[in-house]
């Protein structure tokens, strides 16, 4: 979807007493017509009425790299999109007037790597590393869910992640059925996130990640699609398909790459140099293992990386290198990573970022510091995965992905530098909103229309399916 183009001046315009507006955003794509609100917490105009605190992200807007704008902040959203942030902003007619005094707003987060399959396996192996995980786990499991099971255990981690702030989602889906694809899309759909499925199959039933982009993803306003792949130079022939499959398709490349040291043998750079994918179009998830000279590649190539630092703590996979990406200019951001960081809480994915550097390295001024993390968690999300225009910033004309913090907390309080607080304090139930694409989803820390009580019970009958099985 794309977006009028905003001047800085015609940004800067909106801070103080006059709005900033954009352009009218329409709704739907494809010609399709918009996404219906649903019931009474759907897509509205919405004001939300004098933020304490609101980290932009754009800073054209705001004070600083993370656009921060303080006392008495208003941000209007109509039409699915974030349409004006200012101070003392007009409330259209009919709108719906959230009042945030005393709260925190920012964009919604990006978790830039999942398996939300994976809830069906929390706290398994926990004694394993990655190689025993996946064998005792992950592999044993995944072919005893059937599609109704996979919805259940989808839901449940879409909810999860959503509630607490999560508002875009990259879920690197393993090889399964046409028919489990189509319940999982569904799930995600009917939990209300934006998602980007990033789909593989086996060399043999390639033809099913088009089918699933084509029938199932295309026709929803909140799905885009990836392709998702293992790379190594033994299956080099088929990393070469899946990646001609990427560019046909016109979409981006995911793959798992030296997450654990013994992913070497294999050698996954040369083989993704050699089909001809190390680029920009390259999600490469943990990126742990990689040798100077790899790192300089990757920043030279424009290849992202998604860093899963909780995952990799509990699967003793190492510590990636962070900073020495970030000083070759290497675009990252936070994945959360299926079962293996058990639960959504980007908090602590935060906060475990930022700590890990500095207990390595000694230096409470590495990468990632408190702003850079909070980037990553947002705007640098959706740079990774080419979203930037649509997601990330409160930028007006960006899609209204937004969350609200309640800072009025035991964990929280009192206050003295918000901004590292989110981070160092912050946890889920401090999630006051959460609205995707304008559409309130969370309010007052709830999920709206959402029987909790049911989709916990569905998933603990699947659960006892999967161990019957």
């Amino acid at each position: 979807m794309n977006f009028p183009k905003l001047s800085r001046r015609s940004v800067l315009a909106g801070i103080g007493s006059v709005p900033l507006t954009a352009a009218g955003v329409p709704e739907g794509r494809r010609g399709r017509p918009a996404e219906p609100a649903r019931g009474p917490g759907g897509r509205r105009t919405t004001l939300l009425r004098g933020a304490d605190l609101v980290l932009t992200m754009d800073p054209a807007l705001g004070a600083g790299e993370l656009g921060t704008l303080e006392d008495g902040v208003d941000l209007l959203l109509r039409d699915g999109a974030v349409a004006a942030v200012g101070r003392r902003l007009d409330a259209p007619r009919g709108a719906r007037i959230v009042d945030v005094g005393g709260k925190i707003v920012l964009p919604g987060f990006v978790d830039l790597h999942n398996h939300l399959w994976q809830s069906s396996i929390r706290g398994g192996c926990s004694d394993q590393d990655l190689n025993g995980w996946l064998g005792g786990c992950n592999r044993v499991v995944l072919p005893k869910i059937d599609a109704r099971d996979m919805y259940r255990f989808v839901h449940l981690a879409a909810l999860d992640a959503l509630r607490t702030g999560v508002t875009t989602v990259v879920d690197w889906v393993h090889p399964i059925p046409y028919d489990t694809s189509e319940r999982y899309v569904r799930a995600l759909d009917d939990a209300g996130l934006r998602f980007v499925y990033a789909a593989t199959q086996s060399a043999a039933d390639l033809a099913l990640v088009p089918k699933v982009k084509k029938e199932l993803l295309d026709p929803l306003p909140l799905a885009s699609a990836q392709v998702s792949v293992h790379a190594g130079m033994s299956v080099g022939r088929e990393l070469r398909q899946f990646h001609e499959l990427a560019r046909d398709l016109g979409v981006m490349l995911n793959s798992h790459v030296l997450e654990h040291r013994d992913d070497r043998k294999d050698d996954p750079i040369r083989a993704l140099r050699e089909a001809g994918a190390f680029g920009p179009e390259l999600l490469m998830n943990h990126a742990i293992h990689l040798t100077d000279e790899e790192i300089a590649l990757t920043g030279a190539h424009d290849v992202r990386v998604a860093h899963c630092p909780l995952s990799n703590m509990r699967l003793a996979s190492g510590i990636a290198p962070l900073p020495a990406l970030h000083r070759h200019g290497v675009r990252a951001g936070l994945g959360h990573d299926g079962g293996t960081n058990d639960t959504s809480d980007m908090f602590n994915l935060m906060k475990a970022a930022v700590g890990l550097q500095r207990a390595r390295h000694e230096d409470a001024g590495i990468h990632p510091t408190i702003p850079a993390v909070l980037r990553m968690a947002t705007l640098g999300g959706a740079e990774c995965i080419g979203m930037a225009d649509r997601i990330g910033s409160l930028t007006p004309g960006k899609r209204a992905d937004v969350v609200v913090l309640d800072p009025g907390t035991l964990n929280f309080a009192p206050r003295f530098d918000w901004t590292s607080q989110i981070v160092l304090n912050g946890q889920p139930p401090n999630v006051s909103e959460v609205f995707v694409d304008g559409h309130l989803r969370v309010s007052g820390g709830e999920l709206l229309h959402v029987d909790t009580a049911r989709v916990v019970r569905e998933a603990e009958r699947a659960a006892a399916n999967v161990r019957a099985a």
